[in-house]
């Protein structure tokens, strides 16, 4: 029985670190997106290979010019071998581009990380990633239907993300305490 909770807790630790990757990417955040590697980490991505430190500035540099990514998510298969583990993430990315012209891109790439995970000093993090692409789509941005009013999402530190005490309100206009 304690075997199966380690193994559990292992698996629920390690799908933080791609949740956290996301939102390292979605909202520009190097840090929180640098912070998911081992030092020695290796990633290999066909359009990058190496290290954590230039992984985290290359997706920094790709992604600033976007108006905005959404990362999204799927099923997440990991298998735990004591402080190691290997896993195959679903995931499909969503890019809005702009174009010179002033026009936008509806970009969306859709595939599978492959990951090998470590355990060290009681902490899971990535100690391998690689990319693969399954399949991908680039069509013209059909989002004017929004309305203006709605909360759009931005980067770090202006997303509404980071604002607690706005998640704190309440009807009528007090603050929770």
């Amino acid at each position: 029985m304690a075997q199966a909770l380690d193994i559990a807790l292992a698996k629920l630790e390690i799908r933080e670190l791609a949740a956290l990757y996301m939102r390292g990417l979605d909202r520009l955040d190097r840090a929180l997106l640098r912070a998911q590697f081992w030092d020695d980490a290796f990633l290999d991505y066909g359009i990058y290979e190496g290290g954590a430190d230039g992984f985290a500035d290359f997706c920094m540099t790709a992604l600033e010019g976007h108006d905005s990514n959404q990362h999204l998510i799927g099923q997440h298969n990991i298998d735990v071998e004591g402080d190691e583990a290997f896993g195959e993430v679903y995931y499909q990315a969503y890019h809005k581009v702009p174009e010179e012209s002033g026009d936008r891109r509806d970009v969306f790439v859709s595939g599978r990380y492959l990951d090998r995970y470590e355990k060290r000093d009681g902490v899971w993090k990535m100690a391998y990633r690689s990319e693969i692409v399954d399949w991908g789509s680039d069509l013209p941005c059909t989002d004017q239907f929004l309305d203006p009013r709605m909360i759009i999402g931005k980067r770090k530190p202006d997303d509404p993300l980071y604002d607690r005490q706005a998640m704190r309100r309440k009807p009528g206009g007090g603050d929770a305490l």
